[in-house]
């Protein structure tokens, strides 16, 4: 009997080990975006769990999934990507496939795949957050107030140099937008000779004049210091550096560009099991709502919307600062995910070679 309880209770403290050792690595874009997925996400789920979060950060993280996936060597258990990469992962079977049973269903008891808003459920993706690429300037440094996305490539009423993310990916539409092009032409403008000729023309225009990042933090970073005068950058970072750092930042909505970041989990992930928990889990109802009180980022499920309040600070109200409020959408373009899927290559390989001369 003695023996017995002995191996009982030496199987149960393994067990229970084996639990406790479990962890999940999550690659994300670093910065407040990754405090915010720290604080609505992370930690609540291994307060329930008991499963450890291996937070870390790159400046895409859909970049280094192939290269493990390739070499059989993969240590990215979830990551967080941009639509388009999303899609072209999964098309390379890349990723592992998302079973949307899993997914909770909103509190009302509404399906997950009727709660999400449109485009949010892929194949091998589950969408968090609705986030825009916009542009925005130090009032410390202008004079008079941009209001258009043809004032960002306007030097002689703004002059200064321009923060541009290293990137032929939103950089071409927004040039094409600053040039006269409605925002429902973009795309079919953008898939012609001639349009993708037109938006490096307009490039050219302030190509002395910028300043290149790759990175998200460093837009804030770059108007705070005044390396630049405006610069594009990703809506949930102005608003960071502007609410919760008081720096003088100001977003410009016109001719901003809507987007999805979804969860992926790499083929071959070491921690399959819980980094599928952690998906479904980070992308309930409640924790999306409660990034949204650390970011201005929409959440990508209908049911959320009603829970976000304030920012953590206690006082902001969050609805007026997301991409996706009706204030903030006059003339916005909602990024074509397949057409990037298609042209990414190409158009980024004209980009470098403009780049370059």
């Amino acid at each position: 009997m003695k023996l017995k309880t002995v191996l009982l209770a030496t199987a149960l403290t393994s067990a229970a080990y084996a639990a406790q050792a479990q962890e999940v690595t999550v690659m994300s874009w670093g910065g407040s975006y990754t405090k915010s997925q720290v604080e609505a996400y992370h930690k609540p789920f291994t307060a329930l769990t008991g499963i450890k979060i291996n937070s870390i950060d790159a400046d895409n993280p859909a970049t280094p999934i192939k290269a493990q996936v390739e070499a059989g060597n993969v240590s990215i258990d979830v990551a967080d990507v941009e639509f388009s990469d999303a899609v072209r992962l999964c098309d390379e079977g890349l990723l592992e496939p998302m079973d949307v049973a899993m997914l909770p269903a909103a509190p009302d008891g509404t399906p997950a795949t009727e709660d999400f808003i449109e485009g949010a459920l892929q194949d091998c993706a589950v969408a968090n957050i609705v986030w825009s690429t916009v542009f925005a300037y130090n009032s410390d440094n202008v004079t008079g107030e941009p209001v258009t996305i043809g004032d960002f490539f306007d030097t002689t009423k703004f002059p200064g140099k321009r923060g541009v993310r290293k990137s032929a990916k939103a950089t071409l539409e927004m040039a094409l937008m600053a040039d006269g092009v409605p925002s429902d032409e973009v795309y079919g403008i953008l898939d012609t000779d001639e349009g993708v000729d037109r938006a490096f023309a307009k490039l050219d225009s302030i190509k002395d004049d910028i300043v290149w990042w790759e990175a998200g933090a460093q837009p804030p970073q770059l108007l705070a210091d005044g390396e630049v005068v405006m610069s594009t950058a990703y809506n949930g970072r102005i608003f960071n550096a502007a609410v919760a750092e008081g720096q003088p930042l100001h977003v410009v909505w016109d001719g901003q560009i809507l987007d999805f970041d979804l969860f992926v989990v790499p083929k071959g992930a070491p921690n399959k099991d819980a980094a599928m928990k952690f998906v479904a889990f980070a992308t309930d109802t409640q924790r999306l709502a409660d990034q949204a009180s650390w970011i201005s980022y929409g959440p990508a499920r209908k049911s959320s919307g009603a829970l976000v309040g304030k920012y953590s600070d206690g006082k902001t109200e969050m609805a007026p600062h997301m991409p996706t409020a009706a204030a903030n959408l006059g003339n916005a373009l909602v990024n074509n995910f397949e057409f990037w899927v298609d042209k990414d290559a190409e158009l980024n390989e004209r980009f470098n070679a403009w780049l370059a001369n």
